[in-house]
């Protein structure tokens, strides 16, 4: 079953492949059409059924609600009344003013997991270069879901160009994220203001990017760098408690990605630099990691275990630079 129900892109067909392409610069009603975007959440009390039979023995349960849609009324999920419902319309319309007048341009849009999960990510028109041309472009992704797993996120990425990467420009100090919890109003001005859609997350990130470019990395400290990231854990016992496994057959493929393998291994920025370690690991999540299909990938990458291999890739790194 693919995760990715309907999307929208503008430009170079995406690295997983999917999609409706539109030309640039279309208003957000094309967005919502073409990205199948353009339903609403329903919500309905929950209903039981004593078994006494007839209308009679049909009952509410006022503490929760199911979410559903309203094209084709099928079921997204069940949810607690406190719930607060964002809107797939919600998330086109946050970079209405942002594209109108900020220079933002909206680049993909979409909806996963038959309307669990919806998306929109923006170019901000940011981007730097590294030594060797080695060109990272600054976006804007916007994100939630029917489901209590994924807030409502706003979250600065970036892409660097050679490859497709994408890494989430993740901040100490969390300046590039703000996440609203669905037991909170979603307030796009708010979120906005919070971010700042400003210069100083991008800055931060650029600064940070080229210390990595700039650090050399000696081949014993190589190996060890992917054995501290590309573990997963173990399930815990009475004796031992929680412990991890290093995943040898990721560090052999990683490690094969960073000695050249890897699209852009070989630019000045990259070649045997923490950077390159960072985007041999960024370059295998998104491309490499065995997946069930393309879009499972698609949703790891930005959304799970791959998002969060990525980060730690990115720590780890920087620890280098410390």
């Amino acid at each position: 079953m693919h995760l990715v129900q309907t999307m929208a892109y503008v430009g170079q067909t995406p690295w997983h492949g999917l999609g409706n392409q539109l030309s640039a610069r279309q208003p957000i009603e094309v967005w919502a059409r073409e990205a199948g975007m353009a339903w609403r959440i329903e919500t309905t009390d929950v209903r039981y059924a004593t078994g006494d039979g007839g209308l009679d023995s049909i009952r509410a349960f006022p503490d929760q609600k199911v979410l559903y849609r309203s094209d084709t009324k099928a079921p997204l999920s069940v949810v607690s009344n406190r719930f607060h419902v964002v809107q797939p319309r919600d998330v086109l319309e946050f970079y209405r003013d942002l594209t109108d007048a900020g220079g933002y341009e909206l680049e993909t849009a979409g909806v996963l997991k038959e309307g669990r999960k919806f998306w929109a990510l923006a170019k901000t028109g940011q981007s730097t270069n590294l030594k060797g041309h080695d060109r990272v472009n600054g976006y804007l992704l916007l994100a939630t879901s029917c489901v209590g797993t994924l807030a409502t996120t706003a979250q600065f990425t970036s892409v660097r160009v050679v490859c497709n990467n994408t890494l989430a420009i993740a901040l100490s100090d969390n300046a590039g994220c703000v996440k609203v919890g669905h037991r909170s109003q979603f307030n796009a001005q708010a979120v906005k203001r919070q971010l700042g859609i400003a210069v100083s997350a991008w800055d931060g990130f650029i600064t940070r990017m080229k210390a990595l470019a700039e650090c050399k990395v000696k081949d014993d400290a190589v190996e060890a760098f992917f054995k501290r990231v590309l573990t997963y854990p173990t399930a815990s016992t009475p004796t031992d408690g929680n412990t991890t496994v290093i995943n040898e057959r990721a560090v052999k493929a990683v490690h094969d990605l960073y000695a050249g393998k890897g699209k852009g291994a070989d630019m000045a920025s990259a070649s045997g630099t923490a950077w390159g370690l960072v985007n041999s690991v960024t370059e295998f999540v998104d491309h490499h990691r065995r997946a069930r299909s393309v879009d499972h990938r698609l949703d790891a990458a930005w959304f799970g275990q791959g998002a969060a291999l990525k980060q730690k890739a990115w720590d780890e790194a920087l620890q280098l630079v410390a």
